[in-house]
């Protein structure tokens, strides 16, 4: 049997084999699509006519397996009815299960990645081989989905519930050690003897060898557990998986909901309760978000790796500036493989930056992620120096020292004569404009700003800062490199602020005016929390730190005099003055202190208290949590909608991708303008009139006064 189609093929081999090829053609990788699922079936459908095949060999011809479903395609798959979605899903799940029903037996050879729909694909087979260097998994709980064609159902069955069910509503990708322990592979081969290793299994059953009929036949049934057993399983699974997941996922239980009905059922039946899952998951708004970011990440990943193409290698770089800081950034660097010099003016900030990069280091191993050997390749990656000598055949310089623009100043004077012409510096400011800082910079097409969060190993956002004289070369060098770093780039145009602090300080200032209306900060604390953020807006302050809060607050009110100059002392301006810096000297809106354990801990401070009490207004009414919420987003999304305005960044999705990665964005709303389309244009038009009056950031901007007209979104269907 031949077939040559534009996403696989297949060809008959010797004593009644054939080889089926996934290979989509014009991709680097392989994925069901829907061009791809059709050819699928119609490949089946042809096996099924053949009489004289004894066996089938399932590879790929790209170096990864099958990543899954073309996600691309899910948003507008998802916006039709749940009835329709189950419909679609099981008509390819009927393609897997016509594959799992031939009268041969199947081995796939998996050399690559095989995630989520390619997985399922492999469980559909009657054998399964792995390569040493591939992964497997079901990642659909990443989503907001569960595993649709046929992951509910058979993974159970093959692993036992347990497993099944960690795979499942963790996501987590498996090693090929790791899928042999658990039964989910039949056996693992060295890359270049895996389609041989496949090969021969297949033989061996289609010979006789192996009783294949029995195994699937043994799949096919209701899981071998009898009532108490499932009870037991089942409700233990659903308390731990409730505690990790959290109220705002709700695909974990559903999956774990999924699999007990189908528990006692025959596998048909079992895919029937697996589709009506997956077709109610769809419809969350959760998912929605969740698939929103996914594509959003792999859009950054796109820009990054265009940016690759134009940028000029970088073997060396350096950072100057130690501390902590200056350490993390040195860690991230040298943990990807790219040695950095470290340079500082003392001695005590080049041990505190060593001592930072071994912290890191040192609770990987404890937590079994890095082994000793790794961490002293690492560390030998980072050369820390007193001396500019040491810089001078870096690629790309990151200054990241004091927040102070005369001290930046004075350094790029010094830098400049120190490190080559051609090396590309950039700035780690928050705040300072890089076109004002490019003024000192003899050559300033080499400069842009290249803004770390902290702490830096944990944060995945880089904001690189274009200037107005910034080449096209040094942004694609310092987004490739940042890339390299493992970080997530996203370029922005300079303003006061950049993009994240522009967008943070509105939602400061909403905080600001609910204090003076005398709202509680803890019970703020608490609506966002319950909103979604990791932290609410008090205890933030006091992670960010007061002072570091203060000098921004006031860069963001000269640079936006008409909105975010306020009418008298703000918030972090009492503090300030009051000597409560946040955790940095342990008092700001709460008082923090260390347990016998290590960890960080935070209480009321009635002295806090009391500086509150005389500084807000009397409570005339009760604001209710609604309200809390309006008041606190409103300003961040019309700010957000402003830098669309004005062109600071390029795409609503990378405005939602910077929030979620470099504040902590509620992933299960999506970003910021996903959270909006799901509220409405013209709801927030309306709220924002609302509350224009208590603070001129609430405004609605043109844009989203014209989304509201038109009733369209900001990501479009």
């Amino acid at each position: 049997m031949n077939f040559e189609g534009n996403s696989l093929r297949c060809r008959s081999l010797e004593d009644g084999l054939v080889e089926l090829t996934f290979d989509l053609q014009g991709e680097s990788i392989n994925k069901f699509n829907r061009a791809t699922t059709e050819e699928f079936r119609e490949v089946v459908s042809l096996l099924q006519q053949q009489s004289n095949i004894r066996g089938l060999l399932v590879t790929s011809a790209k170096d990864v397996f099958i990543v899954g479903a073309d996600i691309n395609e899910f948003m507008a798959n998802f916006k039709v009815s749940q009835e329709e979605i189950s419909a679609g899903v099981r008509e390819a799940q009927k393609i897997f299960l016509d594959l799992e029903n031939l009268e041969f037996p199947s081995v796939c050879a998996i050399n690559g990645y095989a995630l989520g729909g390619g997985f399922e694909m492999c469980l559909a087979c009657t054998y399964r081989v792995v390569s040493t260097k591939a992964k497997v998994g079901q990642p659909e709980v990443k989503l907001g989905i569960l595993p649709g064609f046929g992951g509910t159902s058979r993974l159970p069955r093959l692993l036992g519930v347990d497993n099944a069910l960690e795979w499942m509503a963790i996501g987590n990708n498996q090693s090929a050690e790791a899928a042999l322990k658990s039964g989910a592979v039949d056996a693992v081969s060295e890359p270049d003897t895996l389609r041989d290793s496949a090969l021969t299994l297949l033989r061996r059953a289609a010979a006789g060898e192996l009783n294949w009929q029995a195994k699937r036949d043994e799949l096919r049934g209701p899981l071998k557990l009898n009532q108490n057993e499932a009870l037991m399983a089942f409700e233990s699974a659903r308390g731990l998986i409730a505690q990790k997941a959290g109220k705002n996922y709700p695909a974990p239980l559903t999956i774990v909901g999924v699999v007990q009905v189908s528990a006692p059922l025959p596998l048909e039946q079992a895919l029937e309760i697996e589709a009506e899952g997956f077709a109610e998951l769809a419809k969350t708004q959760q998912a929605a978000a969740l698939i929103g970011i996914f594509l959003g990440d792999q859009l950054l990943k796109k820009k990054a790796k265009q940016a690759r193409k134009q940028a000029r290698p970088f073997e060396q770089a350096a950072v100057l500036g130690a501390g902590i800081m200056g350490g993390g950034i040195a860690y991230q660097s040298a943990y990807k493989g790219i040695p950095i010099a470290m340079k500082d003016i003392a001695q005590s900030q080049l041990d505190l930056g060593l001592r930072e990069a071994s912290k890191i280091l040192t609770k990987d191993i404890e937590r079994g992620r890095l082994t000793p050997e790794r961490m002293a390749a690492t560390l030998t990656q980072i050369l820390p120096t007193l001396s500019y000598d040491a810089l001078r055949d870096a690629d790309i310089v990151i200054e990241a020292v004091v927040e102070r623009e005369d001290v930046k100043r004075l350094v790029y004077g010094e830098l400049q004569a120190m490190v080559r012409e051609d090396a590309v510096i950039a700035s780690n400011t928050s705040t300072i404009s890089i076109n004002r800082l490019a003024e000192s910079i003899q050559n300033p097409e080499r400069f842009c700003g290249m803004h770390f969060f902290n702490p830096v190993h944990r944060m995945p956002l880089v904001e690189v800062i274009r200037g107005k004289d910034s080449s096209e070369e040094t942004i694609a060098t310092t987004v490739a490199y940042a890339s390299a770093m493992g970080k997530s780039p996203v370029v922005v145009n300079d303003c006061p602020g950049f993009l994240v602090n522009r967008v943070l300080f509105p939602y400061f200032a909403g905080f600001n005016g609910l204090l003076k209306d005398g709202v509680d900060f803890q019970r703020i604390d608490k609506v966002m929390e319950k909103f979604g953020w990791p932290m609410g807006p008090a205890f933030l302050l006091d992670v960010v730190g007061i002072d570091t809060s203060r000098h921004a607050e006031h860069v963001m009110a000269v640079g936006y005099a008409d909105r975010m100059k306020p009418d008298g002392a703000t918030i972090t301006d009492l503090f300030y003055e009051n000597d409560r810096y946040g955790q940095k000297n342990d008092k700001g809106f709460y008082l923090h202190s260390t347990d016998a354990r290590g960890r960080r801990k935070k209480v009321r401070d009635p002295e806090a208290d009391a500086l509150l009490q005389g500084w807000a207004a009397s409570v005339d009414r009760e604001v209710p949590d609604n309200e809390i919420v309006d008041r606190m987003m409103l300003p961040m999304l019309m700010e957000s909608s402003r830098c669309l305005e004005d062109g600071i960044v390029e795409s609503p999705a990378e405005v939602d991708m910077s929030l979620v990665y470099g504040l902590g964005f509620p992933p299960f709303r999506g970003g910021i303008f996903r959270w909006a389309d799901q509220v409405g244009a013209n709801m927030l038009v309306g709220k924002g009139e609302q509350y224009s009056e208590q603070l001129a950031l609430n405004q609605p901007t043109v844009q989203l006064r014209e989304l509201a007209r038109r009733n369209e979104k900001f990501y479009p269907l």
